[in-house]
């Protein structure tokens, strides 16, 4: 089934606007009987960092292969710059791609990968080689260009990948988890640079990611993805606050999904009993479909004395300490400042509720 058109941020379907630097329009691929995208309408701005997310098969490779050249859709159009490049081969798309493998030329100098492809497009050696440099400057790895990919670390490769990107000027640069093969401390330092870079160039950038908190991290807006559909776009706020759907709400990470009798307290307010003494409120209509979210870290919770919910486990997270608690609805999860978990051992009886103003209802598929 095809989705719904995409919105930008002003609600305007990404199919009418001509202006994007990046939009797909009804766009389908097929592997043989399988159908990977399923009508996909999408629109980035000019200088917007978009990211891909979703689970692994849900699509979003293949929407940014589709977009690159490398896969030819079945159905659709993909618009660059006011030009449908649906039949065009990638090579002339002027597309820069960064891959999680960097893809350099093992017997290339790092000023030879960089350079080579401005040589491709016949560029005067003086004139690559001058560009090349100053690729290789803006990532910091002047002092490298004379060293090999086997002579660099990986952060060094990556960023040498990164200058071969963005050496020839593309109109677009696609990213295919970029950072997936680098240790956590150097990946994060490389999400803040690579941001960085692409603001400071104003480049339009696309990148994928299965990653929830690098997607929230780095960009502007973020495309969710599942079973080749688009199911949401929203700023990383506005996702992880307000999901669609309880699938969303569940991948991104939004915080607990409570789902049991909404009973009406009064117009427009609808009460959740998670057990006697622990109860959620929440504005809004009931429906069969219908539960209730309520982030991680606004789960209020008091000691109970007889009755009440029950403490099943606790993981220490750094700044804040994770405790499980068990619900005849299912485990909830409360993140709290670890001296205050501190006073809640496991077995331990609680009581648990939630500020109104910090819960919604949500679609559950």
């Amino acid at each position: 089934m095809a989705t719904s058109p995409a919105h930008s941020p002003d609600g305007v379907p990404a199919r009418a606007r001509p202006g994007a630097a990046l939009s797909t329009s009804d766009l389908h691929v097929r592997y043989g009987e399988f159908h990977a995208l399923k009508g996909i309408d999408l629109a980035v701005e000019r200088g917007e960092f978009v990211a891909l997310l979703g689970p692994s098969g849900c699509g979003k490779t293949s929407l940014l292969r589709t977009i690159a050249g490398f896969v030819h859709p079945a159905h659709g159009t993909v618009v660059l710059n006011g030009r449908n490049v649906a039949g065009l081969p990638a090579r002339e798309r002027n597309i820069g791609i960064v891959f999680q493998s960097y893809a350099l030329f093992p017997h290339m100098t790092a000023l030879e990968n960089v350079r080579f492809g401005l040589e491709c497009r016949k560029l005067p050696r003086g004139e690559a080689t001058e560009r090349a440099q100053r690729a290789l400057a803006l990532v910091g790895l002047s002092a490298m260009a004379e060293r090999r990919p086997k002579q660099l670390s990986g952060g060094q490769q990556q960023r040498v990948a990164l200058a071969r990107a963005i050496v020839i000027e593309p109109d677009l640069l696609l990213l295919d988890e970029p950072l997936g093969a680098l240790d956590k401390q150097l990946r994060v330092q490389m999400q803040t640079e690579l941001k960085s870079l692409q603001k400071q160039l104003g480049i339009t950038a696309v990148f994928v990611t299965h990653d929830q908190e690098e997607a929230m991290s780095m960009a502007d807006r973020i495309v969710v993805m599942k079973d080749g559909s688009i199911v949401q776009v929203d700023t990383p706020e506005r996702l992880f606050q307000e999901p669609k759907t309880g699938w969303v709400c569940d991948f991104v990470g939004g915080g607990n999904l409570l789902r049991g009798p909404l009973e009406p307290l009064r117009s427009g307010v609808l009460q959740l009993e998670l057990a006697p003494g622990s109860v959620i409120h929440v504005r809004g209509e009931g429906s069969p479909q219908a539960a209730v979210q309520v982030p991680f870290d606004k789960v209020a919770l008091r000691p109970a004395v007889n009755d009440g919910l029950t403490v099943k486990a606790r993981r220490f997270l750094g700044a804040t300490l994770a405790l499980e608690i068990d619900s005849p609805l299912g485990t909830i999860v409360a993140h709290v400042p670890p001296e205050e978990g501190a006073a809640y051992p496991v077995g331990m009886r609680v009581h648990a509720s939630a500020d109104m103003a910090h819960c919604r209802l949500v679609t559950v598929e």
